[in-house]
């Protein structure tokens, strides 16, 4: 081995105190994983012994030891202008012939492997610590060619040493600056300027979650993703049926990409890279297709494995060859090292005045005085304490953001440099927000919020909230009755999913038709025969690249249901089919002309009645290929199927005969099972019919409690009359779970009285109730409900 350079097919990752950390990882990959088909480009690395050469032969230790004892350390003032010196010096030093000889020999022998230019990146080490992580402290150049600009680069690399960053990054961690030695590779260019770029990690960034791989990508250079220029597209991808070989694609989530980040084809002009106008075309396609997302997905499966840990993988596709290569890979350092089981539960505690949202990274809130900032030279306006509110951060902000309560940002996505920062500080982050430095003034008190999902608000004023830490593995589940969840938002699905569970009894369909779908079925399957201009403007809006506008509600719908049935896999999760009321579905984009006017819709056109009604039959048969895609196609097996308000026996089989007529067919699957609501009491006294028809029940508690007593459950007036707990309410209910342990169907119950009631609990597991579902929020308090119920009724049974 050279002393001064080393191949990437020379180098293992126990060679970071000779490469550094980025340098021993993207030769343990070329070395050790090109065999298994993972596309690592080419190329060699200057050694940690060939900096250290450089620096004793220009003299540089004790001066730049000398700069650095007079540094300011405890505000910094000094920090910019200290480092300037510092580059400057080794700037103006001389590469020894020994070294330059060296790594030309080994760039002439590239060349004439790979001709073409080359990406120059540092990688640092530190000689007490080899395994310390310097990830994004230093410069790296891309685009280079010839031989002068490439030891230009290689010495640029070494300054970066002493960029402002990287400087109180050693000192914030305890590194001794003379004891950080720096390596630069030099690897085989892949023009994705011309293409595609992104990141990708081996778990879902914002929970932990382990089962899935997260993508995302913009045009160009991945730049923009890591400064927060533009939103990224994003794809989810799920381990389990990736190794079954299924349609893996959870999600995928179109981002703005409003610019693409390219090299400067004017080779006169001063700036290398330029920061162009995505078209409007372009920022409305996916930046990599289905295939060449499961190839990425791939390759991620083995590089983690490989590594036995989740991983931050960089990937690059090239627009002359049309190849895609993995580029980087580290050790993912943020929710790998922490325990998801043990969580700080934020919650508003009052309601405020929204001035801005976006997407939220993290789940906490935080309130304090906004700084709004132009640059990162302003820094010294934040306090401890304080929230910053910027345009864009870049890795010279991350000095001003390490003082800082939350981050805001107008632009951005989940992987950008804001967002990437505020998981390492553990502090909240809105980001993409649009219009956040003009709608937040400086110095006014704010509160962030990250508490609600995937999108944050911001509020005026200081909002009070509380915390509390639970640990979910030291909570006990009952041993008999199944303590299972009501969920509705796919985004929630990650998070929740380390909540202690038997899986969901209840996923409800309308909060994915609202919130994402946002049009109405049957205006899509109706859409050339629409009137009103405005109404098809927006459709032509929502479904773009969309011929078939059907195969918009089937995507999407089946997108939402398959997130929340691998967060959960392989637990059941059930599944109701829609069951909006004709007013509700009337407010969907097209929705008007498709509903009629009811008085009384709570008690109208709802439910099972749609499903095989010329009105909506054709809807309801989209909904039965989103569900099938998600089992069949995706491999999401654990999905069950739950009709509600179904009135009849004959409504039941009609209902089923048209599932089956839509693929979702009993007799062909054997894994697939279908369910009922029993929320009306026609459904208590036919119960032992309707048992030979569905798999099993769900007592929905509120519509159930509203038929048996005559209550509107919308009434102000009478609300004191509305009781769960009513004696004929829990008639009602003992006979509809007494009936289906007869049958030998399951049996649950979703509502919720039985975390509010620890009496109401005792009485359903008394009653033999399968599983109870409930809201995430009640959850903990309806464990301790059944808990305490089950204990009672063992006690019983032994007097």
């Amino acid at each position: 081995m050279d002393k001064y350079i080393v191949g990437f097919s020379q180098i293992s990752i126990q060679d970071v105190g000779k490469v550094g950390g980025k340098n021993a990882s993207l030769g343990e990959m070329f070395s050790r994983l090109t065999a298994k088909g993972i596309p690592v480009p080419d190329g060699f690395a200057t050694t940690a012994f060939a900096f250290d050469q450089f620096l004793s032969t220009n003299a540089l230790n004790e001066p730049l030891q000398r700069l650095m004892r007079k540094l300011d350390k405890v505000n910094y003032r000094d920090l910019e202008a200290t480092g300037e010196q510092a580059r400057r010096l080794i700037l103006q030093g001389k590469l020894p012939d020994h070294i330059r000889e060296s790594v030309l020999y080994a760039y002439r022998r590239m060349q004439e492997k790979h001709p073409g230019s080359v990406a120059v990146r540092s990688s640092a080490t530190a000689e007490d610590l080899p395994q310390a992580s310097f990830a994004g402290q230093h410069e790296s150049y891309l685009n280079i060619s010839g031989e002068e600009e490439l030891l230009k680069a290689i010495q640029r690399c070494y300054a970066s040493l002493y960029t402002a960053r990287a400087i109180k990054y050693r000192e914030d961690n305890g590194f001794a600056h003379d004891r950080v030695l720096l390596s630069v590779g030099i690897q085989q260019m892949v023009r994705s300027d011309l293409a595609s770029s992104g990141v990708a990690f081996t778990l879902e960034p914002e929970s932990g979650f382990k089962n899935v791989i997260s993508i995302s990508g913009v045009w160009g250079l991945g730049e923009n993703m890591v400064q927060g220029t533009v939103t990224p597209d994003e794809f989810t991808v799920f381990k389990p049926t990736l190794r079954l070989n299924k349609q893996a694609i959870l999600q995928r989530k179109l981002g703005d990409k409003v610019k693409t980040m390219q090299y400067n084809n004017d080779a006169a002009a001063l700036e290398t890279i330029v920061n162009i106008d995505t078209s409007a075309e372009k920022r409305k396609q996916f930046t990599l297709s289905d295939d060449e997302v499961i190839s990425i997905s791939r390759w991620c499966l083995i590089i983690e494995e490989h590594y036995g840990k989740p991983m931050d993988i960089e990937w690059a596709k090239d627009g002359i060859s049309g190849k895609i290569f993995i580029i980087q890979a580290r050790p993912e350092t943020v929710h790998s090292q922490q325990n998801p089981y043990i969580q700080k539960v934020f919650e508003l505690q009052e309601k405020g005045q929204r001035i801005a949202e976006g997407n939220a990274v993290g789940e906490k809130i935080a309130a304090g005085i906004a700084r709004v900032l132009s640059g990162p030279g302003e820094g010294e306006q934040v306090k401890p304490g304080e929230i910053v509110v910027t345009d864009i951060t870049s890795p010279d902000w991350d000095p001003v953001l390490k003082r800082s309560a939350a981050i805001v940002t107008n632009k951005g996505g989940r992987t950008s440099h804001a967002s990437i920062v505020a998981r390492e500080l553990g502090v909240p982050a809105i980001v993409g927000t649009g219009n956040a430095t003009s709608v937040i003034k400086d110095g006014e008190v704010i509160t962030v919020s990250c508490a609600g999902g995937k999108t944050g608000y911001v509020y005026r004023g200081s909002l009070s909230y509380r915390t509390r830490d639970i640990d979910f593995s030291k909570i006990t589940k009952p041993s008999s009755t199944k303590a299972m969840l009501i969920v509705g938002d796919p985004d929630q699905a990650f998070k929740l999913s380390f909540y202690p569970n038997d899986g969901v009894g209840l996923m409800r369909l309308e909060f994915i038709v609202t919130h994402s779908i946002l049009i109405h079925p049957m205006a899509l399957i109706r859409f050339d025969l629409l009137t009103d201009a405005a109404v098809k403007t927006r459709i032509e809006e929502l479904t773009y690249g969309y011929p078939d506008k059907k195969q918009y509600f089937i995507d999407q719908l089946s997108q939402g249901i398959a997130t929340i049935a691998a967060a959960f896999y392989p637990k059941d999760v059930i599944v109701r089919t829609s069951d909006f009321k004709t007013n509700e579905y009337a407010n969907l984009i097209g929705g008007s002309i498709f509903e009629p006017i009811e008085e009384n819709p709570m008690l109208g056109f709802r439910g099972a009645s749609r499903y095989y009604n010329e009105r909506y039959r054709e809807a309801f048969a989209l909904e039965c290929e989103a569900l099938k895609k998600v089992r069949e196609d995706m491999g999401l097996t654990n999905v069950k199927v739950m009709i509600p308000f179904c009135r009849t026996i004959e409504e039941a089989n009609k209902v089923v005969t048209v599932m089956q007529q839509n693929g979702l067919d009993r007799e062909k699957d054997s894994t697939l099972e279908f369910y009922m609501m029993v929320e009306i009491p026609s459904n208590v006294l036919l119960a032992e019919e309707f048992a030979k028809i569905f798999d099993g029940f769900s007592i929905g508690s509120n519509d159930l409690t509203q038929l048996v007593l005559g209550v509107d459950r919308d009434s102000s007036v009478i609300s004191t009359v509305f009781n769960e707990q009513d004696p004929a309410v829990k008639k009602m209910i003992a006979m509809a779970i007494h009936k289906a342990n007869l049958s030998g169907v399951k049996i649950g119950l979703c509502g919720q009285a039985p975390s509010d009631f620890p009496a109401f609990a005792e009485f359903l597991v008394q009653q033999g109730i399968s599983s109870i579902s409930f809201n995430p929020d009640a959850l903990l308090s309806g464990l301790e409900n059944i808990n305490k119920a089950e204990h009672e009724s063992r006690i019983g049974a032994h007097i």
